[in-house]
C-alpha cells in the first residue's frame, strides 16, 4: 500500500507516517489503519491528497465552505486573482476560488434554485466572496479616489467588511450560452453608473436600455428572494446579514 503525498512524493510500507493537515496540525497515523481508507489496492493507483493555498488555509480554518461543492457550474471570475481588477495586479496569488460561511454558501445554492427554475441553463458569475483582511487593505490603500468617497466602494480595513466573515459576494449572470449578462458597467466600476438608486435616472437620458435594467432587476430579485441584501454603490454586491451579525456570528479571515 502505499500514499502520494504530491505528484513526485510517494510514501510505501511504513508502519507509521505524519501528515501535515490544512489546518498546519502534525498528527501521527498508523499505516495498517489509515493508509488503507486513503489508499486503493496495491496494484491501484493511489489518490493525491489535496493541496491548499495559504489563503485556501485561512478560510478553512475559518470554517468556511467551497462554494463550488453547492454550485458546481458556477463560473468563477475572481477578480482579484487575476490582474483584471481596478488594482492592475493579482492580489489573491494562488488562490483562485469561492469560500464563504456554509448558511451563506446554502442561501447562494438557493438562489441559484431560483435563477434555474425561470432560466435552465443560466449561470453565476462568481467575482469574489470571502476576503481576508489583509487582501481588504491592499484594495482599500490602493483605490484611487477621494477618501471621503472610498466608503462607497470599499470597507475602511479597520472597521471590517462583510466579506471579511465570509458573508457578501459578487457576482453577476450568465445565460445558457456563458454570455454574462450586460449590466451597464463592469464589475468593480466606481461610478454613479453602478449605483443602484440611479438606474431609473440613466434609463431616463438613455445610457441604460430596457434590457440593461432587467437585468439588474433579475440578480437583485433572485438575491434578495434567496435572504440577500444589496447596497446602495454596487449593483454586484449582497450581503448576507449586517457587519454587526457578521461579527456576532463568524470568525474572520485575516
Amino acid at each position: 500500500m502505499c500514499v502520494l503525498f504530491d505528484a513526485n512524493v510517494e510514501i510505501c510500507g511504513v508502519k507509521r507516517i505524519f501528515l501535515s493537515l490544512c489546518l498546519h496540525i502534525l498528527v501521527v497515523i498508523t499505516a495498517n489503519a489509515q493508509l488503507q481508507a486513503l489508499c486503493l489496492p496495491a496494484s491501484a493507483t493511489c489518490r493525491v491528497l489535496p493541496r491548499f493555498s495559504e489563503m485556501e488555509m485561512d478560510m478553512l480554518r475559518a470554517g468556511l465552505v467551497n462554494v463550488k461543492a453547492y454550485l458546481p457550474d458556477a463560473i468563477l471570475d475572481i477578480r482579484y486573482a487575476t490582474d483584471s481588477n481596478f488594482v492592475g495586479v493579482n492580489v489573491y496569488g494562488a488562490y483562485n476560488k469561492c469560500y464563504l460561511q456554509k448558511d451563506v454558501a446554502i442561501k447562494l445554492q438557493k438562489a441559484d434554485s431560483i435563477l434555474k427554475r425561470f432560466y435552465p441553463g443560466w449561470k453565476m458569475v462568481l467575482y469574489d466572496c470571502a476576503r481576508p483582511v489583509s487582501a481588504q487593505q491592499i484594495l482599500w490603500d490602493s483605490l484611487d479616489v477621494p477618501i471621503e468617497e472610498k466608503g462607497k466602494y470599499l470597507s475602511n480595513p479597520q472597521n471590517k467588511s462583510v466579506h471579511n466573515f465570509g458573508a457578501a459576494v459578487d457576482l453577476n449572470l450568465a445565460d445558457a450560452n456563458g454570455r454574462y449578462l450586460d449590466m451597464g458597467t463592469d464589475f468593480d466600476y466606481f461610478g454613479q453608473e453602478a449605483y443602484p438608486f440611479m438606474e431609473k435616472h440613466y434609463f431616463h437620458t438613455g445610457l441604460f436600455g430596457q434590457k440593461q435594467m432587467e437585468n439588474r432587476r433579475l440578480l437583485r430579485q433572485i438575491m434578495t428572494l434567496a435572504g440577500f441584501r444589496g447596497v446602495p454603490h454596487e449593483w454586484w454586491h449582497f450581503n448576507s446579514c449586517s457587519r454587526e451579525e457578521a461579527r456576532e456570528n463568524y470568525t474572520i479571515v485575516e
